[in-house]
């Protein structure tokens, strides 16, 4: 936990409105999971932000998301089914466009004529 984080949790009285950031250590997420949050219709940000402009967030609201028991499973789950989802089809593409060789066999290179053996020199074969 960073120092500005620290000092912000102990903070007595909170702002009214929060920043992502500031969201994301009341609720005891990390700050990349808010836009998570926010996309599966789990946390609201006040007003009608921009897509790509600063979102703020009622303290008073968050205060009783974090008191819910049932949204935080909610939440907690979501972030793990983003994950899951988003790995999943990493793995599952990695095999399909992956122009790399899958072997690679290495193959001395033969050294000048009248040059010493170079046991060091190596090329790539195909």
């Amino acid at each position: 936990m960073n120092s500005q984080q620290q000092q912000f949790l102990n903070l007595k009285t909170h702002p009214a409105r929060l920043k992502a950031e500031e969201a994301a250590w009341f609720l005891g997420f990390s700050q990349h999971e808010i836009p998570i949050l926010v996309a599966e219709g789990l946390l609201k940000p006040l007003g009608r932000p921009p897509e790509t402009g600063v979102k703020y967030f009622s303290t008073t609201a968050l205060e009783e998301l974090r008191r819910d028991v049932k949204w935080l499973a909610r939440a907690s789950d979501s972030i793990v089914n983003y994950w899951r989802t988003r790995n999943g089809n990493k793995t599952a593409h990695r095999g399909d466009h992956h122009d790399a060789p899958h072997e690679v066999n290495f193959k001395p290179l033969a050294p000048p004529a009248g040059a010493p053996p170079a046991r060091h020199l190596i090329a790539v074969v195909e």
